[in-house]
């Protein structure tokens, strides 16, 4: 199999997600940003491009508002952020939605995405599944991503459970996941993550949990 032709796509690392209703929760926030800076720093070591993504909802809005110090970029991924970086302002949970982002991947020759950033319950899931379409592999990073809890009139989830069942449900069919070291080790070795696949998860749940009769 060919090295894969990666770029990181850093999705999010803004001030918002550390400071009010949308703190990212789990993996703990200063966990998930070392881990998010280290993935930039290997980037930028092996020359793999870089995309830096940032939300923006209109001035007054509650988040992401335009012009907002939350809208910001956390200052630890913005000192990072240079001219060869690709820069994308998105309104939606997908990198793809109106942006020219899929024209850049094609332009550029590259054929797997790493995802880091937040959140695993929005915005990286969204994107996953997007590249799907589009025939993009997709890598995401568990420890380098981040949710939050929930609470609605369908039921709750710990920001833990959020981020660790939708890890396994990513890796089931729509990336590989795995720690930002393994990737490191991949990248470092041209070599692909390996993931799993719906089948074989499948089989692999009906045997750990039994069928439903």
């Amino acid at each position: 199999m060919s090295a894969p032709r990666r770029a990181l796509v850093v999705i999010d690392v803004q001030n918002d997600y550390f400071d009010g209703p949308l703190e990212i929760q789990y993996p703990p926030r200063e966990d998930s940003l070392a881990r998010i800076v280290s993935a930039m720093d290997v980037a930028a070591e092996r020359g793999l491009p870089v995309v830096v993504v940032r939300h923006e909802l209109p001035e007054g809005a509650p988040v992401f508002a335009a012009g907002s110090t939350g809208q910001g970029l956390h200052p630890d991924v913005e000192k990072r952020t240079t001219d060869a970086c690709k820069q994308v302002t998105k309104n939606k949970a997908s990198v793809f939605s109106g942006t020219d982002l899929a024209s850049w991947i094609t332009a550029n020759e590259v054929d797997c995405l790493t995802l880091v950033g937040y959140m695993t319950n929005n915005c990286v899931i969204g994107t996953a599944a997007a590249a799907a379409d589009l025939g993009i592999a997709v890598e995401v990073l568990s420890d380098a991503t981040g949710a939050i809890s929930i609470v609605n009139d369908a039921g709750s989830a710990s920001a833990q459970q959020v981020h660790e069942t939708l890890m396994a449900l990513l890796n089931s069919n729509f990336a590989a996941v795995a720690t930002t070291a393994t990737w490191t080790g991949a990248v470092e070795q041209g070599a692909a993550l390996p993931g799993s696949d719906l089948g074989t998860s499948a089989v692999q749940g009906r045997a750990a949990h039994g069928a439903t009769q």
